[in-house]
């Protein structure tokens, strides 16, 4: 594949005392910062489905923006379709594939999915991606791949089904997610010796209103362990996204992970009872969902200046609660930014 092409541009931020990786690292760390850090993600619809062009367009928006940490952004169906799932592109507002034929329709076939490579079908071109969108950003800013956990896999391969599957088949089901653990691994290993720092680690079923928690325990924490265990000793920043409505925030405290993600704008845990509870980066303050997209630009500073309050500014990562609606204006990232550096 061909190198990333994009054109050079100014970088947003005055110079500042400190890179993209000793921010990171000092409010991991809960040490003192000369303003938060701050990362923001959209999805390239249709663009991810090639992988120079999905590099090319993460490039060009971490060139734009500076962010101090990538997210990087395949195509949410990514790790279904080499199973047989097909995915399009629906006109989602947040620019999200949706699956339109599943690649499980019976419970007999859990069992019988394929064993991948990292390097073949859709994985591999994942892969590629990263490792082309690496190779352009040099270094310069840490880069975590996003990877769903297991069982939010087989909800995507096989959608609303899996719930009934894990509870009246649970041995076929979970000989599945076995070998969706495995290929998950897999994937996320070959992701990091390709030039990604660490993981986005995505969790859609750990809320209260799909699964009891005894059922996420059997079902959903073997499997993420078997992949975060498998890869604590090589990523740098493993990052749980925890996503929808009443997560089993608790349930996750173990994890090897060193920074959390939530829809914290939108649950009963705000960044500041999250404080005490998890003690990592958390990463959060905008409302992904209103704010963010509609502004006003003085509410997207508020929401900067309030989370930076709630937190006192230390393990803290400004960032959304989730993917950033594809039609926000460039003003609205702007003055994220411009907030933020104001700690100054």
């Amino acid at each position: 594949m061909s190198a990333v092409q994009t054109s050079p541009l100014p970088k947003l931020r005055p110079q500042s005392a400190m890179t993209h990786w000793e921010r990171v690292r000092a409010a991991v760390a809960g040490e003192a910062v000369d303003h938060p850090p701050v990362s923001l993600w959209r999805h390239f619809p249709e663009t991810d489905l090639d992988p120079v062009k999905l590099a090319a367009a993460s490039v060009q928006w971490q060139r734009t923006y500076d962010f101090d940490l990538v997210k990087f952004m395949p195509s949410g169906t990514y790790g279904v379709e080499d199973w047989g799932a097909t995915s399009a592109f629906l006109g989602s507002p947040i620019g999200a594939r949706s699956v339109i034929r599943p690649g499980v329709t019976s419970a007999e076939a859990w069992p019988r999915l394929a064993h991948l490579l990292p390097t073949k079908g859709r994985l591999g071109q994942e892969v590629a991606a990263l490792g082309l969108a690496a190779e352009a950003l040099n270094g310069t800013v840490p880069i975590l791949q996003t990877v769903f956990s297991p069982l939010t896999t087989a909800f995507k391969l096989a959608g609303d089904r899996v719930f009934a599957d894990l509870r009246r088949h649970p041995d076929l089901f979970e000989a599945g997610l076995a070998i969706i653990a495995d290929a998950t691994l897999a994937f996320a290993r070959a992701c990091l010796r390709a030039g990604a720092h660490g993981l986005f680690f995505s969790t859609q079923c750990d809320s209260f209103r799909v699964l009891n928690e005894a059922e996420y325990r059997r079902f959903g924490v073997p499997y993420d362990r078997r992949v975060l265990d498998g890869v604590a000793g090589e990523s740098s920043f493993t990052m749980l996204h925890l996503h929808g409505d009443d997560v089993m925030f608790d349930l996750m405290l173990d994890y090897p992970a060193n920074m959390v993600n939530w829809h914290d704008r939108r649950s009963e845990l705000d960044l500041a009872g999250a404080m005490g509870r998890f003690d990592g980066l958390l990463v959060g303050g905008l409302d992904e969902e209103t704010t963010l997209p509609h502004g006003p630009v003085q509410a997207i500073r508020a929401e900067v200046r309030n989370a930076i309050a709630q937190t006192n500014g230390r393990r803290l990562m400004i960032a959304p609660g989730c993917v950033v609606p594809i039609a926000t204006p460039d003003s609205h990232y702007r003055a994220v930014i411009d907030a933020a550096n104001e700690m100054r």
